[in-house]
């Protein structure tokens, strides 16, 4: 049996239904001794961004997103990462106490597809979570743009707006990371 309610307050059946039309709670679905924590979204508005040589794929995407007043959103990503770029490939040992990230810089140009997501932190501040595939010959890299990854002539990127939606960032002592709260 999947038992689906509201994990901040009981709510009335009509709350629920609005609720799961409109997407403004976070929800957990249960199946055995698994929790899923979801919530709705609706689509906004779409943008088609080209980034530009030298732009900085997390920062260039960030400040568009509080430009825009967006605080939510889909993306996806192709284009050219530029040599030293720099890539989050792992922790060291994953299953560690401490996370220690495992940085990779490109050597040289690279082809890239990548895709991610805007959620604001506690702060109300876009932040983006994106992981890149970057290829050259035969060999490919794949990590989280966050320790820079700069454009080499362009990027193109298609934006989705996410709205209705109280998703955020929260800061998770355990690992470090700000994990998406939906």
């Amino acid at each position: 049996m999947v038992a689906l309610f509201s994990v901040h307050r009981n709510v009335t059946f009509y709350e629920f239904i609005k609720i799961s039309v409109y997407g403004s709670d976070t929800h957990v679905k249960s199946q055995g001794d698994k929790k899923l924590k979801y919530s709705e979204a609706a689509q906004g508005r779409i943008f088609v961004i080209r980034l530009e040589d030298g732009d900085i794929v997390h920062e260039s995407i960030e400040a568009f997103a509080a430009e825009q007043s967006i605080r939510s959103a889909a993306l996806i990503i192709i284009g050219g990462a530029d040599k030293k770029s720099r890539l989050v490939v792992g922790p060291e040992d994953g299953r560690a106490e401490k996370i220690v990230p495992m940085t990779h810089i490109l050597a040289n140009v690279h082809e890239v597809a990548g895709t991610g997501t805007i959620f604001p932190d506690e702060d109300g501040k876009p932040v983006l979570h994106m992981h890149m595939a970057c290829g050259r010959n035969n060999d490919s890299v794949t990590g989280c743009v966050r320790s820079g990854v700069k454009v080499w002539h362009i990027m193109e990127v298609v934006l989705f707006e996410l709205i209705n939606t109280s998703a955020k960032r929260s800061y998770d002592e355990a690992t470090g990371f700000e994990l998406l709260s939906p």
